[in-house]
């Protein structure tokens, strides 16, 4: 069982919905609105979608809109606010990779799909290219895939980070101390983190594993998966990206 199934509950999953803001939440709108040219009834589809933060304000724009992700929690808090609502999304408890295709609808139903936060790095290289074919053969021709990264090779490297600690979270509940020791396993290409979470007396480790790519293997894979990568930003303004950057936006387009 992969490490992601068994990670998203608890303060780990308080600490990620602490740390996304509203500026950032709108940036990422404003940047899937304006390149993935979908318009009012189209159908996306939100991959590892979390509490909805973006799914829920594009069904809210007139998107039919199908989010999937593996915590329970987070879609049971998607549904409530979708049912109360009345909006046109289908959220799915899912392991996206292995899910019957059948939950997913018909192949090429959808005008567009996005998986942003970071969660674009859970995969070595069978399983991304069989992730990849999986989000193509849903697409329409034409359809886009905006995916986002902050474990590209040419951002996580240059200034590679061994341990580091934050507070996360400035609202009314108390912050909740985060730390991370990572380990860089070389022949895997991958970065194992030991993550600990701290919040009034009470303390939860997890582990997580980060696959690390450079752009060049990306866009090979895309390319094999069936897309045409279209541009490469290295921020969410769309400036396009250079090295060190630190996160990257792929923008590609089903053949």
């Amino acid at each position: 069982m992969a490490w992601y199934h068994n990670f998203f509950h608890g303060l780990p999953q308080a600490a990620w919905k602490a740390a996304q803001t509203e500026e950032q939440t709108q940036l990422d709108l404003e940047l899937l609105v304006e390149t993935l040219d979908f318009g009012p009834d189209d159908r996306l589809i939100d991959i590892f979608c979390g509490y909805g933060r973006h799914a829920l304000p594009l069904a809210r724009m007139g998107a039919h809109v199908t989010g999937v992700d593996i915590s329970e929690e987070y879609i049971a808090e998607m549904k409530a606010t979708a049912k109360a609502e009345k909006l046109a999304l289908t959220a799915l408890k899912a392991e996206f990779l292995t899910m019957p295709e059948s939950d997913l609808g018909a192949l090429a139903s959808y005008d567009a799909a996005y998986c942003l936060g970071n969660s674009f790095s859970f995969f070595p290289r069978h399983d991304m290219l069989a992730f990849l074919t999986r989000i193509a053969d849903m697409l329409k021709p034409g359809g886009r895939f905006l995916a986002h990264s902050e474990m590209l090779a040419e951002s996580v490297l240059p200034e590679y980070q061994a341990r580091n600690w934050q507070p996360v979270g400035d609202g009314e509940d108390e912050p909740i101390l985060f730390l991370v020791e990572n380990e860089y396993v070389p022949f895997e290409s991958r970065i194992d983190s030991h993550l600990t979470y701290v919040r009034a007396g009470e303390t939860q480790t997890r582990t997580a594993q980060h696959y690390v790519y450079t752009l060049a293997e990306l866009r090979q894979l895309f390319t094999e998966a069936g897309f045409t990568v279209l541009d490469c930003y290295g921020t969410i303004e769309g400036d396009q990206f250079t090295l060190g950057d630190e996160a990257v936006w792929i923008l590609a387009k089903k053949k």
